[in-house]
């Protein structure tokens, strides 16, 4: 058996061991009728430490594009993002929507991780297997709300990626990480965009995934509360007359992140395939393979030991709500008889 523990042992066990002396002290101090209520709770904290585990049987085989891997999009979601220029006059978001799904579909298995950036970077889905989860994020993903955008930096996520990339690489130093950067290269701040600066060998494959067109595309307003076809383009006042706006793809700049990542450069457009892009996506940690042209896979284990937490977290579920349906309001002090009949205490 082989355990994969979805956080590092060093955060992991200190957590579980003191939920665990508390559930012991609750034990051991409650009264009969309250034990049994306790150990089923140290039994609730016992499974999921199981499944934290992720313990397996080695076993089957899985391909070598897809074993072991960590995926990092990160994604451009400034307002130049939903520029009208993919495909028959789309916003650049539905290809990056299109692209994600596409690739997390061709590296099954992979844990994959997503971070948006405007004004600054934000990671919207730690690293999971859960494609679920992927398609959920990817399908709401939105524009930076129009009146918050004063300018960003098409580096601006460099921090963050930085350090979830140094976390998984000190946690799991044997899996390749790949980066995928989805985004149009507009440089709307005021100063040049700062350099990455990750850590060699950080990154070993992945690819900078550019969207729009030299002609450039109008831009539709967001306003936080209901961004939609029939909202109101972005309007450019800077020059002589009012306007609206239009955004151009500058694949100058996204090819210079591709160098500071040492990934290729691809222009998507509506229709292209994800495969060859991947092809040259890959890097050589993945072509290690066995006789048989595969990698060594494994049986999980850990979903009967979530499935035991869950069916004694929802008796703990109704348990609670039982003992709160009985709760009743406290009686306040009955009035005397003095304060509730003033004139009779006056006579």
């Amino acid at each position: 058996m082989t355990l994969h523990p979805i956080l590092p042992w060093w955060l992991l066990l200190p957590v579980v061991t003191a939920a665990l002396v508390l559930l012991g002290w609750r034990i051991t101090h409650e009264r009969r009728r309250g034990v049994r209520s306790e150990v089923r709770r140290a039994l609730l904290v016992l499974l999921l430490f199981a499944a934290a585990l992720r313990p397996g049987f080695p076993g089957g085989s899985a391909a070598p594009a897809t074993a072991d891997l960590n995926v990092f999009f990160v994604v451009d979601t400034t307002s130049s993002m939903v520029a009208e220029d993919y495909g028959n006059s789309e916003p650049r978001l539905k290809g990056v929507r299109q692209d994600i799904m596409a690739i997390a579909q061709e590296l099954p298995g992979a844990r994959f991780s997503v971070i948006t950036f405007d004004t600054k970077g934000h990671v919207r889905m730690p690293l999971t297997t859960d494609t679920s989860a992927l398609e959920t994020l990817t399908a709401i993903l939105q524009p930076q709300v129009t009146a918050y955008a004063k300018g960003s930096s098409i580096t601006a996520a460099r921090e963050v990626l930085a350090e979830r990339l140094a976390a998984a690489r000190e946690s799991h130093p044997e899996r390749p990480r790949l980066v995928f950067y989805l985004g149009d290269g507009e440089q709307t701040a005021g100063k040049e965009p700062e350099p990455l600066q990750l850590e060699d060998g950080s990154v070993a494959g992945g690819a900078v995934l550019g969207y729009g067109t030299p002609g450039g595309g109008r831009m539709r307003e967001n306003t936080g509360l209901d961004f939609d076809d029939d909202a109101p383009y972005i309007r450019d006042s800077s020059g002589s007359a009012t306007r609206d706006a239009l955004s151009v793809i500058d694949e100058g700049r996204l090819r210079g992140i591709a160098a500071q990542l040492d990934v290729p450069y691809v222009h998507r457009a509506e229709g292209n395939p994800v495969q060859p892009m991947l092809q040259q996506a890959r890097p050589g940690a993945l072509e290690r393979t066995v006789e048989d042209g595969s990698l060594a896979g494994r049986t999980e284990l850990y979903w009967l030991f979530a499935a035991g937490a869950f069916v004694l977290g929802l008796a703990e579920a109704v348990l609670i709500m039982r003992q709160f349906r009985e709760l009743r309001p406290a009686a306040g002090p009955r009035p005397s008889r003095r304060s509730a009949d003033p004139g009779k205490a006056a006579r």
